[in-house]
């Protein structure tokens, strides 16, 4: 990564932002509605997956992403605020400098600006649902290309209005406004669904180049696990386990070529997988024979459906692989302190609850839900074993 990173300030010793508490946690105690920021996360996430220099993304902890590259030369951390809540308006010079009740500090560029405090380099990024005004359009521009430089005139002009209306302002390393400039990048998304969608394609490209072609299922599946990582870390809070909140890319690489392996080489023959998986777990033969024997039913019911329509169908699946999802990240998160046995028993009892959620004027789901987690575990998207990271 490139940017304007030279040190102004006296020489200090300033903490790693993986080490250093964050000043403010409110992203974890306000999660709610924040499905267009999880799935930029994992956009991010992908973007891990295939770059090498990406080694780590923070979840809510000194900003709502931070990307962690590194580099032969360098270290750098790129903050990055996400706002989704916009006005139905383009951005502009205003928006980004407005104080919250004219409190020094507390604008978006200001907040932004103020990260640059660790012992990394910095560089930032504003991601939006809506597009910028013309001013600030150099800022959508890659780093360094042309239109970026600091004696470029918008570049300058832009460095002159910020400084007018949040006179003085510098981040806790001396660094002003023109820094800002040069190591900001405004991402203009588009909005959840059409980042969900390049997500998905993304991850299948990606398998693809690396050997291994998925269908649109699996990769649905695939992207809810990482949806499921990124909303358990956001939610986690820094103390008393910081790594909870920290995405590594050897554990996340660890977690995809096993989740390939499992998908390339499918099953056997009808129910093998699940076979091979309960027994793995160290369940007794008669629960993989009950299991077996679930799977089959769901399969006949899903397959030509006498008491659903086919629009129950999918939504008691995708109830039941969201609900999967969920327990299979905080397990391998190791927010569930449980064997794999127990994990099992888990996964039934939460297929239990879906049940007992449908209402009483609704015919019991209990053996079809339970057939479809087997499905799904013999479909090679769970497993009930902790990974080896």
């Amino acid at each position: 990564m490139t940017g304007a990173n030279d040190i102004s300030a006296a020489v200090e010793v300033w903490p790693s932002i993986d080490d250093a508490q964050p000043v403010e946690e409110g992203g974890p105690s306000a999660r709610t509605g924040f499905n267009y920021q999880d799935e930029i996360a994992v956009g991010f996430l992908i973007d891990m997956l295939a770059n090498p220099a990406l080694v780590k993304v923070h979840l809510e902890t000194h900003d709502d992403i931070v990307l962690v590259w590194e580099e032969i030369d360098a270290r750098t951390a790129e903050y990055i605020q996400v706002k989704a809540g916009e006005e139905e308006k383009f951005w502009s010079v205003a928006d980004i400098c407005q104080r919250k009740k004219a409190k020094t500090g507390t604008s978006i560029f200001e907040k932004s600006l103020d990260r640059d405090g660790y012992l990394e380099n910095s560089l930032f990024r504003l991601v939006t649902l809506r597009p910028v005004v013309s001013a600030l359009k150099p800022l959508t521009f890659p780093r360094s290309s042309q239109g970026r430089q600091s004696a470029d005139a918008d570049i300058v002009a832009l460095a002159v209005e910020i400084e007018g209306r949040c006179p003085g302002f510098r981040s806790p390393k001396g660094r002003d406004a023109a820094f800002w400039l040069a190591n900001c990048l405004w991402d203009h998304r588009d909005t959840e669904r059409a980042v969900e969608k390049d997500n998905l394609v993304r991850l299948m490209r990606l398998a693809h180049q690396e050997g291994t072609s998925i269908l649109f299922e699996p990769a649905e599946n695939l992207l809810l696990e990482l949806r499921a990582r990124a909303k358990a870390a956001g939610a986690a809070r820094w103390l008393p386990d910081s790594s909870r909140k920290i995405i590594t890319r050897e554990e996340l690489r660890t977690w995809w070529q096993e989740r390939l392996l499992d998908i390339s080489q499918g099953a056997t023959r009808s129910g093998g997988k699940l076979a091979l998986k309960m027994a793995e777990a160290g369940l007794p033969d008669e629960m993989t024979a009950l299991a077996a024997a679930l799977r089959r039913g769901y399969a006949s019911e899903a397959r030509a459906p006498r008491y659903l329509d086919e629009s129950d169908v999918n939504n008691l699946q995708g109830r039941v692989l969201s609900e999967v999802a969920s327990l299979r990240a905080r397990f391998v998160a190791g927010e569930l302190d449980i064997d794999p046995v127990q994990f099992h028993s888990l996964c039934l009892s939460r297929m239990d609850t879906l049940n007992a959620e449908r209402g009483a004027m609704v015919e019991d789901r209990s053996a079809f839900l339970k057939g479809c987690l087997y499905d799904i575990t013999d479909r090679c998207l769970l497993r009930f074993n902790r990974p080896v990271l």
